[in-house]
């Protein structure tokens, strides 16, 4: 399967019932593994989570920290982008020229960068005291 389709399919498991906006996210790894999240909201609407986040957590919790490759499906009328807190999730994780494919249920697409999304992201680097 596609990231596309990988997205498409854990899209269906999200807890949207206050929205009714559903996301999924697929991350290919560095190891060529495929991890899944989708957005799970929360009554306490700053509570809940981001597809991307989901992802990225299943992907830590099986040891991994590299994204290579990212895809991101929501029914839009527009390929979706993920939020800001999600595009600074994923630059902890990947390179700028990471590819970040948007998408929607139309089967629209768009190909980026974390690098384009997030210029100038804030990393580790700032933290350097030297």
């Amino acid at each position: 399967m596609s990231l596309f389709q990988y997205a498409l399919k854990v899209r269906e498991h999200a807890h949207a019932p206050y929205s009714s906006f559903k996301v999924g996210a697929s991350i290919r790894t560095s190891s060529g593994e495929i991890y899944v999240g989708c957005n799970v909201e929360n009554v306490a609407y700053p509570e809940g989570s981001c597809a991307e986040a989901g992802a990225i957590s299943a992907m830590i919790a099986a040891g991994e920290s590299v994204i290579e490759e990212i895809c991101i499906v929501a029914d839009s009328q527009f390929p979706v982008s993920p939020c800001g807190g999600c595009r600074q999730k994923i630059a902890e994780f990947s390179r700028p020229e990471t590819i970040v494919h948007l998408a929607n249920l139309k089967g629209e697409s768009r190909q980026t960068t974390i690098g384009d999304l997030l210029p100038d992201a804030f990393s580790k680097s700032h933290l350097s005291r030297k």
